[in-house]
């Protein structure tokens, strides 16, 4: 693996600035500094998550990329998964919602990714999954689809809140009549109601909670270091619905989102989306991403489209070295196990999700 050193010799203007280098953000001077100057970075590029995925389940980075002169040129993010249960592999990235190449004239995505498919056969993987796929990745084929919805900040406010549907628009007024109160919070005290929320709302679809660990480093990597916020929605002094938005750059990101299952007619997390579109609106952010959607979810997304939100598809991929092909996937998050995680005490749902989420991503 090429390491900090060599990494520190291309930005001064190695022999062969289009070279790809196998390299470790986590150890990598001002990585997120070149994410950032890229036109399509975004947080999923940057160290914080890297950090998170490193520290929580133990997962290797390996990011193919090249940097000439301080400017990054092309990366394609990516972790090795090592596991006894599912074997090893490569992901970009793990529990991302879409992890896009990033390339420029000089290096395509093609390139990195055939760089990143040598490198896995090398390492033995047993696959490879990409969340997102790029104009000239080649052979690559899709193995899952879902939606994407962002919303253009450009406007401002005053705009958007113009380009609401009704049935957003309503909800709204009913939180704030209803006396929801929306707060920014980025401490442990939030992490720690949000995660209790996590749960339940995990459980009313039939999936365990990940491990408090994950949530406890995505507060001090990311959090604690600027780089986003929980929205807190309480009622009467209750916590009723909370929602953890993190962000690099101009881009934010809407990551993780829960509620109260019991208080769902307080429409607070209409109330708590709209104030997190006005704060981001006054921070200078150019766009709010809302997370992929199931294709079948079509609840979740008549919500999202209801703020006006533009929609793309996001397209995965998956190679499997053994079959030496792209291969198509099934979307996991509904099936037999459904019915078996929601009949599961809380306890035991939260240790189903220690146990599962270091082989599964």
């Amino acid at each position: 693996m090429i390491e900090v050193e060599q990494a520190k010799r291309e930005v001064r203007g190695g022999a062969n600035p289009a070279e790809v280098a196998v390299i470790n953000p986590l150890q990598y001077p001002a990585w997120d500094q070149l994410v950032a100057a890229h036109p399509d970075g975004a947080f999923f590029h940057g160290t914080a998550w890297a950090r998170v995925l490193h520290e929580t389940y133990g997962h290797q980075a390996a990011y193919f990329g090249s940097v000439q002169a301080g400017r990054l040129l092309g990366v394609l993010p990516t972790m090795e998964v090592d596991s006894l249960l599912t074997g090893r592999r490569g992901i970009s990235l793990p529990f991302s919602d879409e992890c896009n190449v990033l390339s420029s004239e000089t290096v395509s995505a093609g390139q990195l990714f055939e760089t990143c498919l040598a490198h896995g056969r090398k390492r033995g993987w047993r696959s490879f999954e990409s969340r997102g796929m790029a104009e000239g990745m080649g052979r690559a084929t899709p193995s899952l689809k879902f939606y994407s919805h962002r919303i253009e900040l450009g406007r401002g406010a005053d705009a958007l809140w113009a380009g609401f549907k009704s049935r957003v628009r309503t909800p709204v007024r009913r939180a704030q009549e209803a006396g929801v109160k929306i707060t920014f919070e980025t401490g442990p005290e939030a992490i720690q109601d949000y995660y209790l929320l996590h749960g339940r709302t995990r459980r009313k679809h039939g999936l365990p909670p990940q491990p408090f660990s994950f949530f406890r480093n995505i507060q001090q990597h990311v959090l604690a270091r600027g780089l986003g916020w929980i929205a807190v929605a309480r009622w009467e002094g209750k916590v009723v619905a909370a929602g953890v938005f993190v962000h690099l750059g101009k881009r934010a990101l809407h990551k993780f989102g829960a509620s109260e299952p019991a208080l769902q007619h307080l429409c607070a997390n209409h109330l708590l989306m709209w104030e997190t579109i006005q704060r981001c609106c006054g921070l200078g952010f150019d766009s709010l991403d809302l997370g992929r959607t199931s294709i079948g979810n079509e609840g979740l997304r008549q919500f999202k489209l209801g703020f006006g939100t533009r929609e793309s598809e996001i397209r995965y991929c998956r190679y499997d070295y053994r079959a030496d092909s792209f291969v198509v996937d099934r979307d996991q998050v509904e099936g037999w196990f459904n019915h078996v995680f929601r009949r599961l005490p809380m306890p035991l749902l939260r240790l189903a999700g220690r146990m599962l989420y270091p082989h599964v991503a």
